[in-house]
């Protein structure tokens, strides 16, 4: 009755059916682990943006590499900008997806560390090779807050480090790369600027991280293991429509009438 089922177009049907329930079942084990990790990253972002804000030096310090459990933490700072070390980080996007610079400019501490601070964003110039016109930065001691940041790696971020750049310009904020230009300590990561806001909105301040979305990992993962499911019931219905398209053709076969010849 299912002798088909050992025909080498059967067989091979039945193999690979078994070959994607697994398969299925991981990736939605694949998803349902990125959706767990979106809700646990969301949890970090918003419990340290809410959390009270401290002076930087408590969090970093030279050579210090931030933590993940440290990241958007507020900090406070106060110093003064060192204008003349101004550099520009090269193919960031604002808000809108417009690709343009961020503009890191070192804050010198009253012990004479630094601390990077990332003041925003600003458009390309036109000339690509030289140094766009920047808004100035506060003059003077300053007291800056913003979002503490681990350094930027290409590992981590993907970005290739670029040598051959126009001057002052990067591709990475790296406070150990920083700190050989500065000829001083670099406090380790850097600061994202939140406050006081520039005067004219520019370099626009960089948005605070999405901790509301959860992405469609859940959904997916849902939507894999129904795949699973429906692989051996689609099977199923394969093989009765199968057993009952044989048993038709020989009830046809058997139906057919002798013809008799004089």
């Amino acid at each position: 009755m299912y002798r088909f089922l050992l025909s080498r177009q059967w067989v091979i049907l039945t193999l690979v059916a078994l070959a994607l329930i697994p398969v299925m079942i991981e990736l939605g084990f694949w998803q349902l682990h990125r959706h767990e990790k979106r809700v646990a990253q969301n949890t970090l972002i918003s419990g340290n943006l809410a959390a009270k804000p401290v002076p930087v030096t408590e969090l970093t310090s030279p050579g210090h590499t931030v933590p993940r459990a440290d990241y958007w933490r507020p900090v406070t700072a106060t110093g003064t900008y060192d204008a003349a070390h101004e550099v520009v980080v090269r193919r960031r996007t604002s808000a809108d997806e417009q690709v343009g610079y961020h503009v890191l400019t070192p804050l010198v501490l009253r012990d004479g560390q630094a601390v990077l601070v990332d003041r925003g964003w600003i458009p390309f110039a036109a000339d690509q090779e030289a140094f766009p016109e920047i808004p100035p930065a506060p003059r003077g001691e300053v007291t800056v807050a913003g979002r503490l940041k681990a350094d930027e790696t290409t590992a981590a971020s993907g970005i290739k480090d670029l040598r051959d750049l126009p001057p002052r310009q990067i591709m990475l904020i790296n406070s150990e790369q920083q700190a050989e230009a500065l000829g001083r300590p670099v406090l380790g990561g850097y600061l994202e600027l939140t406050a006081p806001a520039p005067r004219g909105g520019t370099p626009q301040l960089i948005p605070a991280p999405d901790d509301s979305s959860i992405g469609p990992h859940m959904a997916y993962a849902v939507q894999w293991w129904l795949f699973a499911a429906a692989v051996p019931l689609g099977w199923v219905i394969l093989v009765r429509r199968e057993k009952r398209d044989r048993a038709a053709g020989q009830q046809d076969t058997q139906a057919e009438p002798v013809s008799v010849t004089a």
